[in-house]
Parts: structure tokens; sequence; C-alpha cells
């Protein structure tokens, strides 16, 4: 939000937000002249801070009570008048302890929401990235009853999953034992889209005995490899119950229905899918979220990834006087340790 402000403006602004997120009250004239540190009367505050609320940036909750910052005027302050805190090297080696390198992928994402969770005393949220970003490292087939085929899949960030499928035709143990040394010692280490395409063109140049191996290895791995259908585990949120306690959010009705989109994940989760290109920190304020039950809330993101791509999101949701100058940096941080702890070759930040 692109404002003219002057530098007495500004000073106050700063001033009256900084002081409703530490106290949680409206602000008076008084208090910003004594905090402010500038040389103007409280009559000279009053003027400005009218002219402030006359373009939306503060609200008079109640006559003669002080104002408070609004969304827009949470926007000015979060785009040109925070002054961000690095978070303290004490605090990353406790982050970075939190999110070791060498547990699963699921295991560390929890772990992230969780810690999200804990130093904001807000909610945090992880989207989970889609199994087929990640490569195999081995995999099984076991013949079942009927067509049904047991795969167990071994990932290369440590990940074991079990998946039954049902291909189009029953095969033999034999068949299914050749399909998975041959995509064992072909193709171990490449991701899902890869090992299709290759496939897809050997089988179409092959006009050998390999054909009934390639045909079942296309069929088998399209099924084994793309990942459950229908999976809830797309989005891990912690600390939901820590907002009953924020004095902002405490009306029942904004509650539920703040629980609700929680329970229902998919709108949060297309949220954060519109941040996932982003470069560093987002900040969502009130409103620009798109979701009503997250009116009365801020959201703040930042991608993270590993080995050059990105995998996924994290944040925060938290009411809109919430901490900036410590949330996002520390968002920041998580992100680039969740990504360190997922590729454990690189360089720890």
């Amino acid at each position: 939000m692109e404002l003219s402000l002057d530098p007495r403006a500004r000073r106050l602004l700063r001033t009256l937000i900084s002081q409703h997120i530490r106290d949680g009250e409206p602000v008076g004239s008084r208090t910003l002249a004594r905090s402010s540190g500038l040389d103007v009367s409280p009559a000279t505050i009053r003027n400005i801070m009218a002219d402030l609320e006359e373009i939306g940036l503060v609200a008079a909750p109640h006559a003669s009570a002080g104002r408070i910052p609004t969304a827009q005027g949470y926007r000015v302050f979060v785009d040109s008048l925070l002054q961000i805190k690095p978070v303290q090297e004490a605090e990353v080696s406790r982050m970075r302890a939190n999110l070791a390198a060498g547990a699963g992928t699921q295991a560390l994402l929890s772990n992230t929401s969780e810690l999200l969770s804990a130093m904001s005393q807000f909610v945090g949220v992880v989207t989970v990235p889609q199994r087929g970003q990640f490569a195999f490292r081995h995999i099984d087939f076991v013949p079942l009853d009927g067509q049904r085929v047991l795969v167990i899949l071994v990932f290369t960030d440590n990940e074991v999953q079990n998946r039954i499928i049902t291909p189009r035709r029953a095969y033999t143990p034999s068949e299914l034992e050749q399909t998975a040394n041959f995509l064992n010692s072909h193709f171990a280490g490449r991701p899902l889209q890869e090992i299709r395409a290759t496939l897809l063109r050997d089988l179409r140049d092959t006009r050998s005995e390999m054909e009934q191996l390639l045909s079942a290895a296309v069929e088998l791995s399209e099924q084994a490899l793309g990942g459950p259908p229908g999976s809830n585990d797309d989005m891990l949120l912690a600390g939901q119950t820590r907002l009953m306690g924020v004095q902002e959010l405490s009306d029942l009705d904004r509650l539920r229905e703040l629980f609700e989109a929680f329970s229902r994940k998919r709108e949060i989760l297309q949220l954060l899918e519109r941040t996932i290109h982003a470069q560093g920190v987002r900040v969502f304020i009130g409103e620009e979220t798109g979701l009503a039950p997250l009116d009365g809330c801020t959201v703040v993101t930042a991608p993270y990834g590993a080995n050059g791509r990105v995998l996924g999101v994290l944040g925060v949701i938290g009411p809109t006087r919430m901490a900036y100058d410590r949330v996002i940096p520390m968002v920041q941080a998580t992100a680039d340790l969740l990504g360190a702890a997922l590729n454990p070759e690189a360089p720890a930040p």
C-alpha cells in the first residue's frame, strides 16, 4: 500500500502499532507523546491521528479511548515501517536441533509445524510435498489375493511406505520380482516423471522380448509411485487451540468459523500454494487472505525446498496483532533449516 506519509506521521504510526502489539490496548495521544520521542504537543498528535484515521490506517474503537491500527495500518507497518530483528544464534541452534537431518520427511514436517507453533504461540502450518517429488531408493512388489499387489517403497528421504495397488491384470510372483529388479537397477534415485517418460519411450522404441517387462514396469510404476489417491496429509497444522486465548479472536462465532476452516484445510492449502514460488516471506493481513474466517488474522508464509527444488510452504497463522519483527525472520529461518534438513549434503544455513 503506497501512501505518502510525512516523517512525523510515520513515526507516530510506528509507535502506535508497536505499543498496541505489545499491550493490546488502544493508544492515546498522551501515551504517544511520551513514547514517540517527538517534541510535539498532544493536540498536534491528535490532529495527526485524525488524519491517519481519515485515510484508514487507524481506528477509534471507543470515543476518547485512543486508537488501534487497522489491517491497512498493519500493511503499511509491515511494508515500510517495520524494523526486523534477526533470529539470535542461540535460538537458531535450538531450532536446528528440532529439525535434525536424518529423520523421515513426515517426522521433520510434523516437528516443523510444532516448532512454528511453539515459537510463535500461534498456529504452525506446513504443506506436505507430493510423494512424486521424491525419488525412490528401492521398490518391492508382493502378490496378494486376486490381482492386488503390495508395494513396499523406500524413498531417498528415508520415508518407507506400503501401498496396495490393483493392476489391470494379474502378475505372477516371477513377473513382479523381475519388474522390481528392473526398476531398482535402472531407475532408483530418479523422480517419477522422468521414470515414466523413459519407460514409455523405451516401450515405443523396442520390438524385443523386453516389451512385456517394460509394459509391466510402466503399469506397476505408475500406480506404485504416483502417490496414494485421496490422501488428507497434504497439510500439517499445530497449535490451533492457542488461538482460543487470543483476545482479538475470543468471539465464539469467529472461533468456530476459524476452526471449521482449519478442519476443511482446502481453502488454507490453496492460500499457501499461492506463495509456493514467492521469493522469501509473504504476509497476508486480514482480508488479503481472501478467506472470511481469517479476516482477523495474519498469515506469514515462506517456501521451503531441497536440491534446488521448491517442495512446499510453511508459516504461522495468528491474529493481526502479532510481533511481526520476530515472526517474519523466524518463519524464514525455519524454512531455511527445514530445507537444510531435507538436503543434508548442502552447507548448513
